[in-house]
């Protein structure tokens, strides 16, 4: 396993991405940011694989270095009830509470299957091992924005996905006391793929809007946003309860987005089953929506009973894009004719490509979409 990945890393680097002679020379050259963000890139796994593109030095949690690591060379790091074990390609290094790998000369981290700036630290997870990479802020938008918005849109949107998910990951730093990271790397928080997401135009995107975030009463947002609204995003409490006042419905300008509408069908046989409805199904209904028409509360109703769930859990189960939908039941199936990608709330992705494709700056999106907010400094 350990040759094979060894391999790999050293096809990654060499061959496989043309944009890797690039990507290192913009590293070299960009300045160090201020700020340090801790993400999550493996979580609760029985083990990662690590490496690093430079020698790289290991230590273990006392502080004290366990080895030099060759560049390019594997480990693999195993988690069991609290420990962590270090394993070379046929030795182990010793095991400890916490690992750290830091690459030197502004080299990156191999962390499971992709490179990352910055280092990672190893800790025991609830069930194993979760990677956690320490990258400074900017750095970690340069991905993120890459990776939750095509990099070839206008560029007062991808400012716009960077003030966000800057202010996101800030507001989420704020609230991980005790924690062992800040976000995680999965649509949970905001997706971050690490040099994979990058390109020139994110980071023009960032670097644009360094140091800005969103603030609402002088404290930073948490920024929510998603892919599209189908034409009017959501007040904050219609679909998870809690009001917040500067997540409110606003129209949007997603009329362009291919998900804007879409269609779904299904049987009722696999209806029941994804839905763990253990009758034969005979009507669907929504009992409650919202004032923007998404599905809060549904009724299954067949020869077993009837059945009452969230308008979240029926989209979850049948893997639909939004809640804002409607629905008609015939003998053998349901047809769902729906509107958005996404819960609905905040910043609506394509909705911000549409106000920048009619010349509207980042600012101005930014305090639509959040209501009554004003662009801050993070160093405020």
């Amino acid at each position: 396993m350990n040759n094979m990945l060894s391999w790999s890393l050293k096809r990654l680097v060499l061959n496989r991405h043309s944009w890797w002679v690039a990507v290192l020379w913009l590293m070299w050259i960009l300045p160090a940011q201020a700020a340090e963000i801790r993400v999550a890139v493996r979580n609760n796994t029985s083990q990662v694989q690590i490496g690093s593109s430079t020698t790289g030095v290991v230590r273990d949690s006392r502080g004290q270095t366990v080895m030099q690591l060759p560049e390019l060379q594997p480990l693999t790091v195993n988690g069991d009830n609290g420990r962590l074990e270090l394993l070379g390609d046929r030795n182990s290094f010793g095991a400890s509470s916490t690992f750290w790998l830091e690459p030197s000369n502004g080299g990156v981290v191999w962390i499971g299957d992709r490179w990352y700036r910055g280092k990672v630290k190893l800790v025991p997870g609830d069930y194993g091992v979760t990677a956690v990479n320490y990258v400074d802020i900017d750095d970690y938008l340069y991905s993120v924005v890459g990776s939750e918005m095509p990099t070839s849109w206008p560029q007062e949107a991808l400012r716009s996905q960077a003030v966000a998910a800057r202010s996101y990951a800030l507001y989420h730093q704020g609230k991980a006391s005790g924690r062992s990271f800040d976000v995680n790397s999965t649509q949970s928080s905001q997706v971050y793929k690490g040099l994979q997401g990058e390109a020139p135009s994110t980071q023009e995107a960032v670097d644009a809007t360094s140091g800005k975030v969103i603030t609402h009463g002088g404290r930073v947002i948490e920024a929510v946003f998603h892919s599209s609204s189908g034409g009017h995003t959501e007040n904050s409490e219609h679909v998870w309860s809690t009001a917040v006042p500067y997540l409110k419905g606003v129209p949007d300008f997603d009329q362009n987005a291919p998900v804007y509408s879409w269609r779904a069908q299904f049987s009722l046989e696999d209806v029941g089953a994804r839905i763990g409805y253990p009758g034969t199904i005979s009507a669907v209904e929504v009992l409650s929506r919202s004032p923007r028409g998404r599905a809060k509360r549904m009724t299954i109703i067949g020869n077993a009973g009837t059945l009452t769930v969230t308008g979240n859990t029926f989209r979850q189960k049948l893997g639909l894009r939004s809640t804002k939908f409607d629905l008609s039941v015939s003998p053998t199936g349901i047809s769902v004719a729906g509107n958005g990608f996404g819960h609905g709330i905040g910043m609506s992705q394509w909705g911000a490509r549409g106000m920048a494709e009619s010349g509207q700056k980042y600012d101005k999106i930014l305090t639509h979409f959040y209501n009554g907010t004003r662009l801050g400094s993070m160093n405020d």
